[in-house]
Order: C-alpha cells, then sequence, then structure tokens
C-alpha cells in the first residue's frame, strides 16, 4: 500500500466511532484551554494597570477621590472591590458605632478586617476561575489521546491477523496512525500545562500584593493613617522596642493569616 495512503485523512477514513469520539474530545478540550488561555491572558494584561492605580488611590486628597482615581484606572479589579468593602465597612461603624446592635459592639478592627478578609476570599474565587479546567484538561488530555491509540492499534493489529499478512509494511502504517492520538493528546495537554503554572504563579504574586493593598487600608480606616515603609540599619533596631504594637496589628489584618 503506498505511503500516501496513511495519515490522518487515512485514520480518520478507516477509525470507528470511539476513535471518532476520542479525536472529538480532543478537539473540545483544545477549544476550550485556548479560549481559557485568552481569557486569562487579557486579564492579565489589565493587571498591568493596578499598581498605578493603587498609587493613583493613595496620592488622592481624600477617601471618595482616591476611590475614584482607583475605579478610572483599576476597573472592576479586586483592589477596587477591597478598598470600597473597606470605606463600606468603615462608614457602616461610623454610623451605628452608638447603637446598641451588634454591629455597634463590634471592635472596630474586627469590623473591618472581617469586611476585608470577604473581599479578598471572594477576589481569590475570581482569580482562580477556570484554572481547574486547565488543569484538568492538562491531566486527563494526554490519557484520552493514550486510549485512542490503545484502541487503534488494537484494531489495526485485528485487522493484520484477519488479512494474514504480518509484513513490516502492513505493521508499521496502521500503528503509526493509532500514534496519531497520542500526539494529538499531548498537543491538547501541554499548553494548558503550561498556562496553568503562568497563571497560578500570576495569581499568587496579585494576591500578595493585594494583601499588603489589605494591611495598608486596615492601618489607614483604623489608625487613619498608612503604614510607612519598614525601617532598615540602625533605624530599624531604635525601632526594635516598638516591635510588639505593630506585630499585634499586623495580626489581625486579612494578610497575616
Amino acid at each position: 500500500m503506498p505511503v500516501d495512503n496513511f495519515g490522518l485523512a487515512h485514520l480518520w477514513g478507516q477509525s470507528d466511532l470511539i476513535i471518532k469520539l476520542v479525536a472529538f474530545t480532543l478537539v473540545v478540550m483544545s477549544v476550550a484551554s485556548w479560549y481559557l488561555i485568552a481569557v486569562r491572558a487579557l486579564r492579565q494584561f489589565r493587571a498591568r494597570r493596578f499598581d498605578a492605580g493603587v498609587e493613583a488611590f493613595w496620592n488622592a486628597p481624600t477617601l471618595d477621590e482616591g476611590l475614584g482615581r482607583l475605579s478610572r484606572t483599576a476597573p472592576d479589579s479586586p483592589f477596587e472591590a477591597l478598598a470600597r468593602q473597606g470605606a463600606a465597612a468603615a462608614e457602616h461603624l461610623r454610623r451605628h458605632t452608638q447603637e446598641e446592635t451588634l454591629g455597634g459592639k463590634l471592635d472596630a478592627d474586627e469590623f473591618v478586617t472581617r469586611a476585608m478578609r470577604k473581599s479578598i476570599a471572594l477576589s481569590t474565587a475570581q482569580l482562580e476561575s477556570g484554572l481547574t479546567v486547565l488543569a484538568s484538561i492538562g491531566s486527563t488530555a494526554p490519557f484520552v489521546g493514550l486510549f485512542g491509540t490503545v484502541w487503534g492499534i488494537y484494531h489495526a493489529l485485528i485487522g493484520i491477523s484477519v488479512s494474514g499478512m504480518a509484513t513490516l509494511d502492513k505493521v508499521a502504517g496502521p500503528v503509526g496512525e493509532a500514534l496519531i492520538m497520542t500526539a494529538f493528546g499531548l498537543f491538547v495537554a501541554i499548553p494548558a500545562v503550561l498556562a496553568f503554572n503562568a497563571f497560578t504563579r500570576a495569581n499568587r504574586l496579585e494576591l500578595s500584593e493585594l494583601d499588603a493593598f489589605a494591611h495598608d487600608l486596615h492601618a489607614w480606616f483604623t489608625t487613619g493613617t498608612r503604614l510607612a515603609s519598614a525601617p532598615t540599619g540602625e533605624a530599624a533596631n531604635r525601632s526594635a522596642r516598638t516591635a510588639a504594637p505593630t506585630a499585634t496589628l499586623r495580626a489581625s489584618t486579612p494578610g497575616a493569616a
């Protein structure tokens, strides 16, 4: 049989329903994977503006102006949601602090902390959206392709045994065709795994920045001032005696858990 008769077209033409279902499953996995990669990559591209939004927020003269700047420079970002949640909690506490209600009896530090932790939890869930699908595709696509290969080799060997001709050219062609399914599975899995690792690392960095922002917000809402930069050298030695109150404040913030 000529070599041109072997390949994807020949494999598809002589394949049964199982092979076609395996191929269709891999195509669906590939489309879903690349769609999620495109969506997440676009989101990461937009995330580059978040640092500028946070800086604009802290440079604003008032809280309302800062929220407006954050909304314009980093709209629908976890940082905007965190700042608005913290501001809403502080405003709610200010209005009800004198009332004999649960909100009025709660400690201000604890109330603001819980509100910002809720915002961080919701933002974390949004950041991880789609990553489970990418991880599932990356881990299962090679096995789906391998199943197609095994099934294809089985039918190829059955055909060879029926024909009674076990020469090399009769064996190599069908077996080589069946191995295409394994290659297809790897083609689907490798981009999904690489994208999952890249997005997981990007999310981890963004969440660490969000925790730092939450720490500064917590200090501002509870004390009225943003935390200063950590001292170094001799300044660190001179401030060692005041480390205990700072550690207590940090332990109560969303980023300290």
